[in-house]
């Protein structure tokens, strides 16, 4: 029973040109357009090997392997990969996926039969073929003579060979030939028409002109193809300029796209520089803000800060004021202590409906919504001081020598703020801390007669 190959291919030409191989080796051949045939078919028929192309339309070869690998009826079938892919990574994927090989699109007889052979669809090379004479019988019990089978010799088996090779690579021979010559003929027709000998104007005869031979066929033939030869070499030369025009419209684009990515690395160059020059900038005003302290006041003023949305004159300072006065009477002080306030710009988020509050300390102070102190600024002179604050004051003595003078500064930093060019990287949390410093009550002695 003859072995059975389906070819999977959606190249005709790939397909013809296997088939016929593999036909010469007393296979019968199956073909497929796609994989999607080719499951199809294997669903009615079990041919002995595929031969199975890469990429198709469709389902390619790979996915197709694991389509017949992954079905019981089909599994044990050997599958070839027959593609134009090559090198050590895809033999490894296709035998990974369960292919038992790889045959190029070059394909030569050698490399098929090898597949055959290891396969086992062909018989062992070494095989020697028996030769059996036997002598005729005269009579049922007559001895026949049974001669030893004769073995080729080395130059006999070439000989064979020579003469089972020789008609198949005469024939593939010409089919390229017939092939090369369709194609340049084609391509000709295509570029230009065919060359035809221009008319020449009829000219009066002149008498006793000799007779001119007249050229055989031989030469009209090559006359017509020297004539024809032009739209040929022209077709030949614009299908050698195609690679070029191609390569060269590739490296013009390819020119453009490294200047445009060389353009935009500089500018983005030049805005991490700059946006660099500022953080450094930024960052050594915010280490000397932080550094240096408020300005020298003397020994005798001390400060409280006032926490925003807290009246001045109460709480902590109200406290402290307290403590403070009764040291000075128990040292027998005499003289005045003046009160100032000041006033602290805030970062804050918010409106003026539903109120103002503290923005978090991640909070960019270019994104607050108001950067001020609303809350002071609603206050009148008389709720800046608590009712715990004027009990204080009405409990001072007229004749103790002791008296209280309270001012309201306004809006004199004691810590600078960051100037506009250095808001950029400043948060609310940075801004907030010195707007604190600046937010307070000082207390100061003056003695009399100062």
């Amino acid at each position: 029973m003859s072995k059975r190959a389906l070819i999977v291919d959606d190249s005709r030409s790939a397909r013809v040109i296997l088939s016929r191989m593999l036909e010469g080796y007393g296979l019968e051949v199956d073909s497929s357009e796609s994989a999607e045939a080719a499951l199809e078919f294997l669903r009615q028929a079990r041919p002995d090997v595929i031969f199975m192309d890469h990429l198709m339309p469709g389902m390619d070869g790979f996915q197709a392997i694991q389509a017949i690998k992954g079905n019981p009826d089909t599994a044990t079938i050997p599958v070839v990969m027959y593609t134009s892919q090559e090198g050590e990574l895809y033999v490894s994927q296709a035998r990974a996926l369960g292919a038992v090989g790889v045959l190029p699109k070059t394909v030569k007889h050698s490399d098929v039969s090898r597949v055959l052979y290891q396969l086992r669809l062909l018989p062992e090379r070494r095989e020697p073929k028996p030769v059996a004479v036997a002598a005729v019988a005269q009579q049922e019990g007559s001895a026949a003579v049974q001669v030893e089978p004769v073995r080729p010799s080395g130059g006999d088996v070439e000989s064979m060979i020579r003469n089972a090779v020789a008609p198949l690579l005469k024939e593939q021979s010409a089919e390229m030939r017939r092939f090369v010559l369709a194609s340049l003929e084609a391509f000709a027709r295509r570029i230009a028409p065919e060359g035809r000998p221009a008319t020449v104007p009829a000219q009066t005869p002149v008498a006793a002109t000799p007779e001119q031979p007249q050229p055989t066929d031989m030469q009209t033939q090559t006359i017509v193809v020297r004539q024809s030869r032009w739209p040929l070499v022209a077709g030949v030369g614009a299908i050698a300029l195609i690679p070029a025009l191609v390569l060269a419209l590739v490296y013009s684009k390819e020119l453009e796209t490294s200047k445009a990515l060389r353009s935009a690395v500089t500018t983005l160059q030049s805005t991490i520089d700059g946006q660099q020059a500022q953080l450094t900038t930024l960052q050594k005003s915010l280490e000397s803000g932080q550094l240096v302290a408020a300005p020298a006041k003397p020994d005798n003023v001390t400060s409280e800060t006032v926490p925003y949305g807290e009246a001045p004159l109460s709480g902590a300072r109200l406290e402290r004021l307290r403590d403070m006065l009764a040291q000075l009477r128990a040292n027998g002080f005499k003289g005045k202590v003046k009160i100032a306030t000041f006033v602290g710009e805030f970062c804050l988020t918010g409106n003026g409906i539903e109120g103002y509050s503290m923005a978090t300390d991640e909070l960019p102070v270019k994104r607050c919504d108001l950067v001020g102190n609303p809350f002071e600024d609603s206050l009148p002179s008389a709720q800046r001081q608590s009712l715990a604050f004027a009990n204080l004051l009405s409990s001072l003595r007229p004749d103790g020598g002791l008296t209280v003078e309270v001012a309201h500064e306004g809006r004199r930093p004691s810590v600078p703020y960051p100037t506009s060019d250095q808001l950029v990287r400043v948060t609310a949390g940075e801004w907030n801390r010195i707007a604190a410093q600046n937010n307070r009550v000082e207390f100061a002695t003056q003695p009399a007669g100062s």
